[in-house]
């Protein structure tokens, strides 16, 4: 598949068909995802290979907290889990929400999940002194995640790059073993599209390039 065909038509495939993936397939996948580049090359990825319908049922429960509160947030109008506005939310109003089964069962029913893994000795947090979250640790794990998307798009497989679990993160070191340097940067899942989206809904380039500046011009095609 050309790279750009690739790139605008890996949807987030949340329904799988029963088929498995095999091996031979998923070793290909990451045969190539790993030239993913990483601050110092220090590559500090881990993936855990999961197919066992018990660990994935646990993983399923685990991201029940974090599915609950996105879900509340949502239908109150707010942006999930962002850390620049608090949610206005009780404790007791997201407790009575019902959790989507969209943002569960996927772990479930997925043929395949891996929960890639991020080694915190070797990443460089550059911004970690600063008065705000951290990010800067995710650019040498999270292009080597994509890059297992781009590659599953190739070999006619989807998925979808998920956090939800992370939030019970815990639970996942004490299911997965993980040492206590090592994090859960995404749980993809991963499987043969049960139906699959040819046009993707994305904002033009004009709506977030800017010239020189964040206020500057619009970044418009020559």
């Amino acid at each position: 598949m050309e790279l750009y065909d690739a790139m605008r038509t890996a949807f987030s495939a949340r329904e799988f068909t029963p088929d498995p993936v095999d091996d031979a397939t998923l070793y290909r996948i990451l045969e190539n995802a790993r030239f993913a580049p990483s601050g110092g090359n220090r590559q500090g990825w881990r993936v855990i290979i999961i197919r066992d319908p018990a660990t994935k049922a646990a993983i399923a429960e685990a991201a029940i907290p974090a599915a609950r509160r996105y879900a509340a947030q949502v239908a109150a109008g707010e942006n999930p889990w962002n850390t620049v506005h608090p949610t206005s939310l009780s404790a007791e109003a997201i407790a009575a929400t019902p959790v989507p089964p969209v943002l569960t069962e996927p772990y479930r029913q997925a043929p395949v999940l891996l929960a890639v893994c991020v080694d915190l000795s070797v990443v460089a947090a550059i911004d970690q002194d600063l008065p705000r979250i951290g990010i800067a640790s995710g650019a040498s794990i999270y292009p080597f995640a994509w890059n297992i998307l781009l590659a599953a798009r190739n070999e006619g497989l989807g998925g979808t790059l998920t956090t939800m679990p992370i939030a019970r993160e815990d639970d996942l070191r004490a299911l997965l073993h993980l040492p206590p340097h090592v994090a859960v940067a995404t749980i993809i899942t991963l499987g043969h599209p049960a139906r699959r989206l040819t046009r993707l809904k994305r904002k033009p380039v004009e709506t977030f390039a800017t010239l020189e500046t964040f206020d500057g011009p619009a970044f418009t095609r020559p």
